[in-house]
């Protein structure tokens, strides 16, 4: 539990790098250099590469710990990490009088052997659901709505295709899932920011990516918002104005 002091300073220091212009000129030069470095490909959790930002890694676990999830939808697993990283918390929230059942249902186009059988025999893969599809096929999102039926408490972390097409209908499929006062956290909105030879052969970049999905998207829903100190005090974060809190 934080103080109220403490909680006070620490708000303050968070509007004072939100204007402190330097800052962000060195933290944009450090994330361009860091994307042309495969910086976050470097990192495990729990013996599977999580191919996140250890901040983001960090950030996830605090909206864990507070929203107390019965559900988390991931789309995009890869190697696995990330979904392996959302079930233990959600063990570790159970083991401290968090929900008993909570689960994560994981999404991806295609769940290649090695990476299921890896998944699969993981300690942690007992709260696990994978469904092998796009996330935008109708059948898929009709599948997650079953398993997220009777939930209370919904987290949605869309990390998979990061067109504009495909983020946007992301958006609007999951969106309803979302309870209020919990995320919608969309990673690699960073790539707005990039130069297109940072990016390399993808079908996304600057001005076709999950930030101007989330624009758009924001345009037409008003039960979400971004929350700015969320990215702010990242500073080191692919989903800077991604982390958006339903409020409605």
């Amino acid at each position: 539990m934080v103080d109220d002091v403490f909680q006070t300073e620490r708000n303050d220091n968070i509007a004072a790098i939100g204007d402190d212009k330097e800052f962000a000129n060195k933290t944009s030069a450090w994330l361009h250099h860091a994307q042309e470095r495969k910086y976050s490909y470097q990192f495990d959790w729990m013996g599977l590469p999580i191919i996140q930002y250890p901040q983001d890694v960090v950030a996830m676990q605090e909206l864990v710990w507070s929203i107390k999830p019965d559900l988390i939808v991931e789309t995009g697993i890869a190697r696995g990490g990330s979904a392996i990283f959302y079930t233990s918390l959600l063990e570790l929230n159970a083991m401290c009088g968090g929900p008993a059942d909570a689960e994560v249902v994981a999404i991806d186009i295609d769940i290649r052997d090695h990476n299921r059988q890896a998944i699969e025999t993981h300690p942690m893969s007992k709260r696990l659901h994978m469904i092998e599809g796009s996330s935008i096929d109708k059948t898929i999102v009709e599948q997650v709505k079953s398993r997220a039926a009777g939930r209370k408490s919904i987290l949605v972390c869309l990390d998979s295709n990061h067109t504009h097409d495909h983020v946007l209908e992301e958006l609007r499929a999951y969106a309803p899932l979302v309870t209020k006062d919990s995320y919608m956290v969309v990673f690699d909105t960073l790539i707005e920011e990039l130069p297109h030879d940072a990016i390399g052969e993808r079908p996304w970049g600057p001005g076709d990516n999950p930030l101007t999905a989330i624009h758009k998207f924001l345009q037409d829903d008003d039960r979400f918002e971004i929350d700015e100190d969320r990215h702010t005090k990242l500073q080191i974060t692919v989903a800077k104005e991604g982390f958006l809190k339903c409020i409605g």
